[in-house]
């Protein structure tokens, strides 16, 4: 497995799994245990390319793979040719809010807009520059006139009246301004003029503050906000598949931000849009957009603050009741994520190791026996069975490989006997210290 890795994907994994993080690339080479989620998905994935748009909830407790369930899919999505994006939901970035909170989710978003030639985002130029090119080449084709030629400034107002057109089928509300703003990025890209190529991007990511600076360097009248910038990620859905892409999935992780905000009224409001975009993918409002929430169980199913406090969302979200542990439906909306087994944690240790030794290449003396005996330790320390976590679990096994690859002296087994169990499990919020309006 090690040979198949590139060196900048053993060291996101290495770097990021050392600090406790999920990293954003080559999550495939340490997936163990999610055989059947994943087939569910990619199913899921295929629906969506054929025009069909999905809406999904990975739910599991803190530390049973969420956030790295959400990466995994980032991987899955992109070899089958989807933009995909990943934003977490924090106090500043929610669905609905009317003081900035909701367009700080977007602008969350279309920073983290990713392709699989940029996986770590920031990918919107290059796909806008990509539909440019797409939208000349076209030009040049009709006109007969080699690619060269076509730039000629006599052919630009051609070439403005193709992408403008293919902005009006693609676009919905706000696609007036929409399109302007991407004809300006056009000049800006074929005049070799940066400034406005900026200002056109910093109105597509949501960055404009006031109108009166966005009319001044682009000459528009709207900006996207808080009320319209769904409306924008649906656009951008259209515009991606316009381009030759599967679809957009969106992934929105830590949803239990949601769960904790104080006010219902404002909680309610956030749920609704939960409901709105649920009710778009599922009834055909919308094609070829794939959302993706990750939360836990008080997220889900809590009556007072969660989304079965939201008698519509809870109608939509039940478990399928001929469900069992033993018998799973993972077509439904809702995927309860369960931790791995130790049979799986042993397969991933092994994989690390072998991830370890070629980011650093070297050869650390550790044995199947030895990750038996770590594992062992671990899992049978007081409090292991409800505290502990696979990310503690990782996290302290490369640290004892970086102990053991600048101290070649050091005994591993004194090491493993020095392992301690902390609660890393996030405050629970207390209810009813919540003033509730």
């Amino acid at each position: 497995m090690a040979a198949k890795l590139r060196a900048k994907e053993s060291k996101a994994i290495i770097n990021s799994l050392s600090g406790g993080v999920v990293p954003r690339i080559g999550v495939q080479h340490i997936t163990v245990g999610r055989k059947p989620e994943i087939e569910a998905f990619t199913s899921a994935l295929d629906d969506v390319k054929e025009g069909h748009s999905m809406c999904k909830f990975w739910i599991g407790d803190f530390g049973s793979g969420k956030s790295f369930m959400l990466h995994l899919l980032n991987t899955v999505a992109t070899k089958q040719k989807f933009v995909v994006a990943n934003a977490d939901f924090t106090p500043d970035n929610r669905l609905y809010s009317n003081d900035g909170k909701a367009l700080a989710l977007y602008r969350a978003i279309m920073d983290n807009v990713a392709i699989q030639s940029k996986p770590e985002g920031g990918a919107l130029p290059t796909l806008l520059d990509k539909w440019i090119e797409q939208e000349i080449s076209s030009t040049a084709q009709k006109n007969g006139v080699s690619i060269l030629e076509i730039r000629d400034e006599k052919y630009h107002q051609e070439i403005e009246q193709t992408l403008m057109l293919t902005v009006n089928e693609v676009t919905d509300t706000g696609g007036f301004d929409f399109g302007v703003v991407v004809l300006k990025y056009y000049k800006g890209y074929i005049e070799g003029d940066d400034y406005l190529k900026r200002s056109a991007l910093k109105w597509l990511k949501g960055e404009y503050t006031t109108k009166t600076e966005a009319r001044q360097d682009l000459g528009v009248r709207e900006i996207i906000n808080d009320l319209n910038y769904y409306d924008m990620l649906k656009n951008f859905c259209r515009l991606f598949v316009s381009i030759g892409y599967s679809g957009f999935m969106i992934n929105l992780d830590e949803a239990i931000n949601l769960y904790k905000i104080s006010t219902s009224p404002t909680r309610a409001k956030n749920y609704e849009k939960i409901l709105t975009i649920f009710n778009d993918c599922f009834q055909g409002k919308v094609s070829n957009l794939f959302i993706n929430f990750a939360g836990t169980k008080e997220f889900l199913e809590n009556e007072r603050r969660g989304l079965f406090s939201y008698d519509a969302l809870k109608t939509r979200l039940e478990t399928n009741k001929f469900e069992t542990s033993k018998f799973r439906d993972y077509s439904q909306p809702v995927i309860k994520l369960q931790p791995l087994n130790h049979s799986e944690i042993f397969v991933l240790l092994k994989n690390l190791k072998e991830i370890f030794d070629s980011n650093y290449n070297v050869q650390i003396e550790i044995t199947d026996e030895d990750i038996q005996l770590y594992m062992e330790e671990i899992f049978n320390k007081p409090g292991a069975d409800e505290f502990l976590t696979p990310r503690e679990v990782i996290r302290d096994f490369l640290n004892i490989l970086n102990i053991l690859r600048q101290n070649p002296s050091a005994d591993k087994k004194d090491l493993i006997l020095q392992i301690e169990i902390s609660d890393e499990r996030p405050e629970e919020i207390s209810i009813d210290s919540i003033e509730e309006l």
